[in-house]
Protein backbone atom coordinates (compact mmCIF):
# COMPACT_ATOMS: atom_id res chain seq x y z
CA UNK A 1 0.00 0.00 0.00
CA UNK A 2 1.31 3.78 -0.88
CA UNK A 3 2.34 5.93 1.99
CA UNK A 4 0.13 7.76 3.60
CA UNK A 5 0.80 10.89 2.00
CA UNK A 6 0.92 9.82 -1.46
CA UNK A 7 -2.60 9.01 -0.94
CA UNK A 8 -3.81 12.41 -0.34
CA UNK A 9 -5.09 14.35 -3.20
CA UNK A 10 -3.40 17.81 -3.47
CA UNK A 11 -6.37 19.31 -5.23
CA UNK A 12 -8.52 18.75 -2.11
CA UNK A 13 -6.19 20.14 0.65
CA UNK A 14 -7.79 21.87 3.55
CA UNK A 15 -6.74 25.42 3.28
CA UNK A 16 -6.36 25.86 6.91
CA UNK A 17 -6.16 23.50 9.55
CA UNK A 18 -6.56 24.43 13.41
CA UNK A 19 -5.28 21.30 16.32
CA UNK A 20 -6.02 21.31 19.67
CA UNK A 21 -2.37 20.12 20.97
CA UNK A 22 -3.86 17.94 23.98
CA UNK A 23 -1.97 15.05 26.28
CA UNK A 24 1.22 16.51 27.08
CA UNK A 25 0.78 16.32 31.26
CA UNK A 26 -0.64 12.69 30.50
CA UNK A 27 2.21 11.69 28.19
CA UNK A 28 4.77 13.26 30.70
CA UNK A 29 2.86 11.57 33.66
CA UNK A 30 2.97 7.91 31.52
CA UNK A 31 6.92 8.80 31.61
CA UNK A 32 7.50 9.12 35.28
CA UNK A 33 8.12 12.74 34.50
CA UNK A 34 6.57 15.82 35.05
CA UNK A 35 4.57 18.20 32.80
CA UNK A 36 6.88 20.09 31.84
CA UNK A 37 8.76 17.26 30.50
CA UNK A 38 5.58 16.58 28.56
CA UNK A 39 5.56 20.49 27.04
CA UNK A 40 9.39 20.01 26.17
CA UNK A 41 8.67 16.97 23.72
CA UNK A 42 5.42 18.60 22.07
CA UNK A 43 7.83 21.04 20.44
CA UNK A 44 9.01 18.56 18.68
CA UNK A 45 5.11 17.58 17.18
CA UNK A 46 4.97 21.28 16.56
CA UNK A 47 8.32 21.22 14.42
CA UNK A 48 6.70 17.44 12.36
CA UNK A 49 3.25 19.02 11.69
CA UNK A 50 4.64 22.61 10.99
CA UNK A 51 6.90 21.13 7.94
CA UNK A 52 4.48 18.98 7.21
CA UNK A 53 2.01 21.73 6.38
CA UNK A 54 4.41 23.63 4.59
CA UNK A 55 5.34 20.59 2.39
CA UNK A 56 2.21 19.70 1.64
CA UNK A 57 0.92 23.48 0.57
CA UNK A 58 -1.52 24.24 3.26
CA UNK A 59 -2.13 27.84 3.80
CA UNK A 60 -2.61 28.03 7.05
CA UNK A 61 -2.06 26.49 10.35
CA UNK A 62 -3.74 27.46 13.70
CA UNK A 63 -1.76 25.91 17.08
CA UNK A 64 -3.61 26.27 19.84
CA UNK A 65 -0.34 26.59 22.08
CA UNK A 66 -2.15 28.76 26.02
CA UNK A 67 -5.69 29.13 26.71
CA UNK A 68 -6.55 32.50 28.89
CA UNK A 69 -7.48 29.46 31.32
CA UNK A 70 -4.24 27.81 31.25
CA UNK A 71 -2.92 31.03 33.53
CA UNK A 72 -4.89 28.99 36.45
CA UNK A 73 -2.27 26.15 36.57
CA UNK A 74 0.82 26.04 39.22
CA UNK A 75 3.27 29.09 38.99
CA UNK A 76 6.04 26.54 37.89
CA UNK A 77 4.41 25.28 35.33
CA UNK A 78 3.22 28.32 33.65
CA UNK A 79 6.81 30.25 33.96
CA UNK A 80 8.37 26.85 32.34
CA UNK A 81 6.04 27.14 29.58
CA UNK A 82 6.71 30.63 28.72
CA UNK A 83 10.65 30.13 29.16
CA UNK A 84 9.87 26.98 27.02
CA UNK A 85 8.19 29.37 24.53
CA UNK A 86 10.68 32.00 24.06
CA UNK A 87 13.28 29.62 23.92
CA UNK A 88 11.56 27.92 21.35
CA UNK A 89 10.87 30.68 19.11
CA UNK A 90 14.40 32.22 19.50
CA UNK A 91 15.53 28.92 18.08
CA UNK A 92 12.72 28.29 15.15
CA UNK A 93 12.62 31.59 13.66
CA UNK A 94 15.84 30.90 11.28
CA UNK A 95 14.10 27.92 10.43
CA UNK A 96 10.91 29.54 9.88
CA UNK A 97 12.33 32.22 7.82
CA UNK A 98 14.54 29.51 5.30
CA UNK A 99 11.31 27.60 4.99
CA UNK A 100 9.39 30.75 4.00
CA UNK A 101 6.61 30.10 7.31
CA UNK A 102 5.09 33.41 8.15
CA UNK A 103 4.14 33.74 12.05
CA UNK A 104 0.91 35.33 13.60
CA UNK A 105 0.08 35.54 17.65
CA UNK A 106 -4.03 35.90 18.14
CA UNK A 107 -5.14 36.40 21.60
CA UNK A 108 -5.09 38.52 25.16
CA UNK A 109 -1.01 38.80 24.63
CA UNK A 110 -0.92 41.47 27.27
CA UNK A 111 -1.17 39.21 29.22
CA UNK A 112 2.19 37.65 28.56
CA UNK A 113 5.58 38.01 30.29
CA UNK A 114 7.13 40.77 28.59
CA UNK A 115 10.30 38.95 26.86
CA UNK A 116 7.77 36.75 25.68
CA UNK A 117 6.07 39.60 24.00
CA UNK A 118 9.38 41.05 22.84
CA UNK A 119 10.41 37.59 21.58
CA UNK A 120 7.21 37.19 20.02
CA UNK A 121 7.53 40.34 18.49
CA UNK A 122 11.04 40.00 16.55
CA UNK A 123 9.88 36.85 15.07
CA UNK A 124 6.69 38.05 13.55
CA UNK A 125 8.47 41.20 12.38
CA UNK A 126 12.05 38.71 10.98
CA UNK A 127 8.92 36.56 9.11
CA UNK A 128 6.23 39.53 7.96
CA UNK A 129 7.49 39.19 4.45
CA UNK A 130 6.93 35.14 3.83
CA UNK A 131 4.81 34.24 1.37
CA UNK A 132 4.35 30.52 2.59
CA UNK A 133 3.01 28.42 4.86
CA UNK A 134 0.87 31.36 8.05
CA UNK A 135 1.47 29.54 11.08
CA UNK A 136 -1.15 31.45 13.75
CA UNK A 137 -0.20 30.73 17.47
CA UNK A 138 -2.98 30.99 19.69
CA UNK A 139 -1.78 32.10 23.18
CA UNK A 140 -3.27 33.23 26.00
CA UNK A 141 -6.36 32.67 23.74
CA UNK A 142 -9.80 31.90 24.50
CA UNK A 143 -12.81 32.17 21.80
CA UNK A 144 -15.38 33.74 24.30
CA UNK A 145 -13.24 36.24 25.20
CA UNK A 146 -12.09 37.02 21.16
CA UNK A 147 -16.43 37.35 20.79
CA UNK A 148 -16.51 39.61 24.16
CA UNK A 149 -13.80 41.53 23.22
CA UNK A 150 -14.96 42.21 19.62
CA UNK A 151 -18.53 43.42 21.07
CA UNK A 152 -16.85 45.42 23.35
CA UNK A 153 -15.18 46.88 20.25
CA UNK A 154 -18.19 47.46 18.21
CA UNK A 155 -19.65 48.80 21.15
CA UNK A 156 -17.07 51.38 21.10
CA UNK A 157 -17.30 52.04 17.49
CA UNK A 158 -21.02 52.50 17.70
CA UNK A 159 -20.74 55.26 20.28
CA UNK A 160 -17.76 56.90 18.62
CA UNK A 161 -20.76 57.35 15.46
CA UNK A 162 -17.60 55.40 13.44
CA UNK A 163 -20.13 52.43 12.89
CA UNK A 164 -23.99 52.34 11.97
CA UNK A 165 -25.85 49.84 14.46
CA UNK A 166 -27.93 49.06 11.32
CA UNK A 167 -24.76 48.01 9.17
CA UNK A 168 -23.36 45.31 11.34
CA UNK A 169 -23.84 41.88 10.34
CA UNK A 170 -21.38 38.47 9.91
CA UNK A 171 -18.78 40.20 8.11
CA UNK A 172 -18.82 43.42 10.17
CA UNK A 173 -18.55 41.21 13.22
CA UNK A 174 -15.60 38.67 11.87
CA UNK A 175 -13.73 42.53 11.23
CA UNK A 176 -13.33 42.82 14.67
CA UNK A 177 -12.39 38.77 15.50
CA UNK A 178 -8.25 38.10 16.10
CA UNK A 179 -8.90 35.89 13.36
CA UNK A 180 -9.99 38.80 10.67
CA UNK A 181 -7.59 38.13 8.30
CA UNK A 182 -7.20 34.84 7.93
CA UNK A 183 -10.07 31.84 6.52
CA UNK A 184 -12.12 30.10 8.55
CA UNK A 185 -10.22 26.36 9.23
CA UNK A 186 -11.81 23.95 7.58
CA UNK A 187 -10.15 20.92 9.75
CA UNK A 188 -9.99 20.71 13.01
CA UNK A 189 -7.70 18.01 14.86
CA UNK A 190 -7.69 17.36 19.06
CA UNK A 191 -5.60 14.63 20.12
CA UNK A 192 -5.58 12.59 23.25
CA UNK A 193 -9.02 10.89 22.73
CA UNK A 194 -10.98 14.14 24.22
CA UNK A 195 -14.16 15.22 22.57
CA UNK A 196 -14.13 18.90 23.67
CA UNK A 197 -13.45 22.22 21.29
CA UNK A 198 -12.43 23.74 24.96
CA UNK A 199 -13.08 27.72 23.76
CA UNK A 200 -11.41 27.14 20.79
CA UNK A 201 -12.57 29.48 17.45
CA UNK A 202 -15.99 28.53 18.44
CA UNK A 203 -17.10 31.53 15.73
CA UNK A 204 -14.39 30.30 12.92
CA UNK A 205 -15.09 26.57 13.44
CA UNK A 206 -19.19 27.03 12.29
CA UNK A 207 -18.20 24.75 9.16
CA UNK A 208 -15.13 22.83 10.41
CA UNK A 209 -14.90 19.28 9.60
CA UNK A 210 -13.53 17.83 13.45
CA UNK A 211 -11.14 14.93 13.89
CA UNK A 212 -10.43 13.35 16.87
CA UNK A 213 -7.67 10.96 17.33
CA UNK A 214 -6.21 9.57 20.96
CA UNK A 215 -2.79 9.72 19.68
CA UNK A 216 -1.24 12.12 22.71
CA UNK A 217 0.90 14.90 21.12
CA UNK A 218 4.29 14.29 21.68
CA UNK A 219 3.18 11.54 19.78
CA UNK A 220 1.59 12.88 17.34
CA UNK A 221 3.69 12.79 13.94
CA UNK A 222 3.33 13.40 10.54
CA UNK A 223 1.70 9.97 9.37
CA UNK A 224 -1.35 11.24 11.66
CA UNK A 225 -1.67 14.63 10.27
CA UNK A 226 -1.60 12.33 7.23
CA UNK A 227 -4.47 10.22 8.32
CA UNK A 228 -6.32 13.34 9.53
CA UNK A 229 -6.23 15.06 6.28
CA UNK A 230 -6.91 11.40 4.04
CA UNK A 231 -10.26 11.60 6.66
CA UNK A 232 -11.65 15.15 5.89
CA UNK A 233 -11.16 14.13 1.90
CA UNK A 234 -13.79 11.53 2.48
CA UNK A 235 -16.23 13.70 3.74
CA UNK A 236 -18.78 16.00 1.87
CA UNK A 237 -18.83 20.01 2.80
CA UNK A 238 -22.30 20.94 2.53
CA UNK A 239 -22.10 23.86 4.51
CA UNK A 240 -26.03 23.51 5.33
CA UNK A 241 -27.05 21.86 1.21
CA UNK A 242 -28.11 19.13 0.35
CA UNK A 243 -25.59 16.59 -1.42
CA UNK A 244 -28.15 16.98 -4.88
CA UNK A 245 -27.62 20.51 -4.47
CA UNK A 246 -23.89 20.42 -4.63
CA UNK A 247 -23.87 17.54 -7.41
Amino acid sequence: MEPLKEQINPARLPKHIAIIMDGNGRWAKGQGQDRLFGHYHGVQSVRNVTEACAELGVEYLTLYAFSTENWERPPDEVSGLMELLVDTIQKEVPTLHKNNIRLHVIGKTEMLPEKTISVLGDAIRETASNSGLNLIMALSYSSRWEMGEAARQIGLAVKAGKLDPETIDQECFQKYLCTRNFPDPELMIRTSGEHRISNFLLYQLAYAELFFTPVLWPDFQKENLYEAILDFQTRERRFGKTSEQLG
